[in-house]
């Protein structure tokens, strides 16, 4: 098992570190995510740039990437410490991705994948809170923002057993995700920030 807490990190950055939404556009022929429109390499980018059809193949992947290792994970027997680094390396791994020059997207579909993975019931309930903000308001960013101050609360009531663990991965998200939404806080408190379905402008 000491080996498998030391690899599985690994395991989990590297596949959180391959970026769906510049393969997603790459193989329908879009522009690159990363200098078109909000310049984020993530689904609301590409639902921008190229259409559902391209966002939701966008979304699913970078779900999966939050799914996948954590459920690897549990699956090898791993404990809710290991579990939670996984979680982490994951989602830093979406952020900062070693094969695409550490050019990453915010993080929220991973994340969401992340604690989907970890308790179904945490994941669907920020679901929900990301659906409620982004249809009443209709901006992404703010639905993004909101789930992100509330996923460690969240997580921590949802979570039976040892909460900590999970509690701090979440904490960590959090902070990291908010970090990454520093510009869409900054434009939706001038106005300026873009809603869902806006067309792509130039690159800013």
């Amino acid at each position: 098992m000491s080996l498998l807490a030391f690899v599985l990190p690994v395991l989990a950055y590297l596949m959180g570190s391959v970026s769906t939404a510049v393969i997603v556009s790459r193989a329908l022929g879009l522009p690159d995510p990363r200098a078109t429109g909000s310049r984020n390499p993530g689904a609301t980018n590409v639902l921008r740039i190229g259409g559902k059809k391209a966002a939701i193949i966008t979304l699913l992947g970078d779900l999966l990437k939050g799914v996948l290792p954590v459920v690897l994970a549990r699956g090898l027997g791993a404990g809710p410490v290991v579990l939670a680094i996984v979680a982490v390396c994951a989602f830093i791994g979406h952020l900062y991705p070693v094969f695409f020059g550490f050019r990453g997207g915010k993080g929220v579909a991973t994340a969401l994948g992340v604690l989907l993975a970890i308790s179904p019931l945490a994941g669907l309930a920020l679901l929900g809170i990301w659906l409620l903000v982004a249809g009443i308001f209709r901006y992404s960013s703010l639905a993004a923002v909101t789930a992100a101050i509330a996923a460690p609360f969240v997580v921590l009531l949802a979570v039976a057993g040892n909460r900590l663990p999970y509690g701090l991965a979440a904490l960590t998200m959090s902070v990291l995700l908010l970090w990454r939404h520093r510009s869409n806080i900054r434009n939706l408190r001038n106005g300026s920030e873009s809603k869902i379905g806006a067309k792509a402008g130039p690159a800013r």
